[in-house]
């Protein structure tokens, strides 16, 4: 990926614009696959086993490389994440000043640990940042804290303005889309 991209394949379906997450889903027990600018992060399903994934995933990596495809088809730009935090024109400066700590001292410390994190929106009012949590972070247990004791305090600390930080809902098309692929596969499979 290019520097400040990422791209978050969900299910096989997300996968097809990028041929590296496809094979990557045609190991057994893969449950979502996160490409950073400089790692992979797969997340197994829960019933399956690190020792009976890992093989398959290490494999289907080393034969895409192998291969010399791009990771995602440059063709499917719609796949690839840019970064989130680039100054827009309308942005205040507590919102510049928000998405610069997000760039250059939050985002590094989440992609260590194989995630990612989007900034969404700042709500003067009440001085709530809406963030989204990707990779190994979305749905990590660990997310919560990291959440409240690492970016709420980091961002508060620089930013008076800031008073809490929340992880943004799910979105509710794709989650609606997943819904209407999972019906479709059990009735294809009857």
């Amino acid at each position: 990926m290019t520097s400040g991209a990422s791209a978050t394949f969900a299910s096989a379906r997300d996968a097809r614009p990028s041929p590296l997450a496809s094979a990557i889903f045609r190991v057994d027990g893969v449950a979502s696959v996160f490409f950073g600018s400089d790692f992979i992060t797969v997340t197994k399903a829960e019933a399956a086993a690190w020792d009976a994934v890992k093989p398959g995933v290490f494999e289907a990596i080393m034969e895409h490389y192998a291969s010399g495809a791009p990771a995602v088809d440059p063709n499917a730009a719609a796949a690839a994440h840019p970064s989130d935090t680039a100054p827009a024109d309308d942005d205040t400066d507590t919102v510049a000043m928000i998405k610069e700590l997000i760039e250059t001292r939050i985002r590094p410390a989440v992609q260590e640990d194989g995630g990612d994190i989007d900034y969404v929106s700042f709500d003067e009012a009440d001085g709530t940042v809406v963030v989204r949590m990707r990779g190994a972070c979305a749905g990590c247990p660990s997310s919560a804290i990291t959440l409240k004791s690492g970016i709420e305090n980091m961002l508060a600390h620089y930013v008076p303005e800031v008073r809490r930080v929340v992880e943004a809902e799910p979105d509710a098309a794709q989650n609606a889309g997943d819904a209407a692929f999972s019906k479709l596969e059990k009735h294809l499979s009857n």
